[in-house]
This record gives structure tokens, C-alpha cells and sequence, in this order.
């Protein structure tokens, strides 16, 4: 049996969209400078050549012009992935996203879908300019009707990008732009775990952190370091933001009776805030403390020269769990 290929982020996604595009003649990849160029970050490298500019196609400027030709691409039977070529780009968008492609299945009580998936490299520590290091999920998961996955891994990345593209409900793929170089196995014989669930990627028994996208890795880490004090920490990806699966997380905490939820988003107005209301009501007697929430400030994303002490690191992680340990 071969071994599973290491790849990095960036290319286990290409993998995945090369694969979509071969099982499915009706997968369409739309957005700027994805077809020559192949993608600011080359996640996109190669699919025209291969596939032909009628397959993937380069669009014009204007984030709103490419979803609203999505939405009419998949009501003619069509399969859309729209990149949109960085996260703060996608509120050109955020009309056509919420009131039209989050809506339309409802509109005619499920006789239409819009199968459209939509790809946002999202997230800083990447050293760049205004408006390309944002953490826009909240506003978009507080739109009913739209599914929100994040991968964290390789693994993940292949099949997620896959199982967004055959979902029958509009999909938003947040990936996390500073780790697309992160490598990983990927089994491309193995589909993962449902999307829309969370995994516990490390066991423990004293405190349960949750993260998603690109702070896995920072969780992972706090724990490794939590574990040199005698604790044992469990990280949870929670990899789908809409649906959130509360029953993973509510598992774990009635185990460990402490949580922590981190995210590289702002603190306020958050998805931890949901988290944490959502296990304070579920698990109430199983908390040994209250539910702690890390994120960045509640300030416009930082220049880069500043970004590491605005984005959550392995210390403000670890200061958590001690304060929750402290009661």
C-alpha cells in the first residue's frame, strides 16, 4: 500500500478542486487572477491548462459580479467555486452573499438550491497591507441559510473542498492563509469525517480548548506546553462554524469541566461568545470555571510591524488556562 503524499495546504486543495473538476464537468471555478496566474497564493496553479479557460475562469475586478454570476451559474445546473482573492475583498460581496445565495433555497421552500461554494483565504500574520488580513466569519455565520467550514490540515483541506462542492447548500470555505504551507498526509483513498463536525485532535482530562482554521496549531502547541505542567489539555478543531457542533465540545467539557475558546477574530461579537452561551446553558453543572474566550482586540486589523501582539499566541492561550485553573 502506498504511503499517503504529504502536501501542503495550498495544494491539497488544488487536489481537491482538480478532483471535483474531473468527476463533475459542471464544477466552474470563477475569480481574479486564478486561471494564468494561478491564484495569488498558486492554490489555483495548473486547473486552467488542464481544464481550459471555460472550466476556469478569470473574472473582472468586482467580488459582487462574481457571486452574482455563481447564483445564476447554479440555477442553470451548474456547480460555482468562487475564490475570492482575500478575506477583506468579500464585502464587495456581502450582499449578493446574504440576501440572495443564503436565501434563495428558503425563498422557494426547497425547490431551488444554489450549490455555489465560496473560498476566502482569511486570517493575518502574513505581513500584509489593509484589508487583506481579516476574520470576517461571524458576520457571515450569523447568516442562516450559508454552511461555514474551515480546514485546519492538509487531510481536511483535500476532502472539505470536495464535500463543499457536491453539498446542495451554499458553502463558505475560510482557509487559513498564513498555514497554506503547512504540510500534512493526505489520504486521498480515506474521505475525512463529515465536515460539518467537530474532531478531537488531542486527547486530555483537565481542560478542553477549542479552536478552528488557523489557531489549531496554536492550541496544539499550548497544550504540549500545558503538558510539561502536569496538565492535560484536549484541543477540539471545530472545523464547520455553521453548523457548530455543540455536542463534540459539550462531551468534552463534561469530562474536563473547564474551556477555553480561542480564535484569531476579535474577542467581541466572536463565535466564542456563541460557544461559550451554548455550553454555559448545555453544561452548567459540569463547569469547574467560567467559560474563557481568546481572540484579537477589538481594534481594526494592526500594520504588520505590530500584528503578532494583536493575533492570539501560545501565551494568551496558556494565560487563559491558568486564569481558568485559578478558580
Amino acid at each position: 500500500m502506498n504511503a499517503a503524499p504529504d502536501l501542503t495546504i495550498a495544494k491539497a486543495v488544488n487536489a481537491g478542486l482538480r478532483r471535483a473538476m474531473e468527476e463533475n464537468p459542471r464544477v466552474l471555478l470563477m475569480g481574479e487572477d486564478i486561471g494564468s496566474l494561478g491564484g495569488v497564493y498558486r492554490v489555483t496553479e495548473g486547473l486552467k491548462k488542464d481544464f481550459g479557460g471555460h472550466r476556469v475562469m478569470d473574472t473582472p475586478l468586482g467580488e459582487a459580479g462574481i457571486v452574482g454570476t455563481a447564483v445564476g451559474l447554479a440555477l442553470r445546473g451548474y456547480r460555482p467555486v468562487c475564490e475570492i482573492q482575500f478575506d477583506g475583498f468579500s464585502f464587495p460581496a456581502f450582499n449578493q452573499i446574504t440576501t440572495q445565495l443564503a436565501k434563495m433555497r428558503n425563498r422557494t421552500n426547497g425547490d431551488v438550491t444554489v450549490p455555489v461554494t465560496i473560498r476566502i483565504p482569511y486570517g493575518g500574520v502574513i505581513g500584509s497591507v489593509e484589508h487583506h488580513s481579516e476574520s470576517p466569519e461571524a458576520l457571515f455565520a450569523h447568516t442562516a441559510g450559508l454552511r461555514i467550514i474551515t480546514p485546519s490540515n492538509a487531510q481536511d483541506a483535500y476532502w472539505m473542498t470536495q464535500q463543499a462542492i457536491t453539498c446542495e447548500d451554499p458553502v463558505i470555505i475560510f482557509e487559513p492563509k498564513r498555514r497554506y504551507w503547512l504540510k500534512g498526509a493526505v489520504d486521498t483513498q480515506r474521505p475525512a469525517a463529515d465536515p460539518f463536525t467537530a474532531q478531537v485532535v488531542r486527547p486530555g482530562e483537565d481542560a478542553t480548548v477549542v479552536a478552528y482554521g488557523p489557531l489549531v496549531p496554536v492550541a496544539l502547541a499550548a497544550a504540549r506546553a500545558a503538558e510539561e505542567d502536569g496538565r492535560s489539555v484536549e484541543v477540539i478543531d471545530l472545523r464547520s462554524l455553521s453548523p457548530i457542533d455543540f455536542d463534540t465540545v459539550e462531551d468534552s467539557v463534561r469530562r474536563t469541566g473547564r474551556l477555553v475558546v480561542a480564535h484569531e477574530a476579535p474577542t467581541f461579537g466572536g463565535l466564542g461568545g456563541e460557544i461559550a452561551a451554548r455550553i454555559t446553558e448545555r453544561a452548567f453543572y459540569s463547569l469547574e470555571a467560567p467559560v474563557l474566550r481568546v481572540g484579537a482586540f477589538h481594534l481594526p486589523y494592526p500594520v504588520a510591524a505590530v500584528e503578532d501582539q494583536y493575533v492570539p499566541d501560545l501565551d494568551r492561550i496558556l494565560e487563559a488556562l491558568d486564569r481558568s485553573f485559578a478558580y
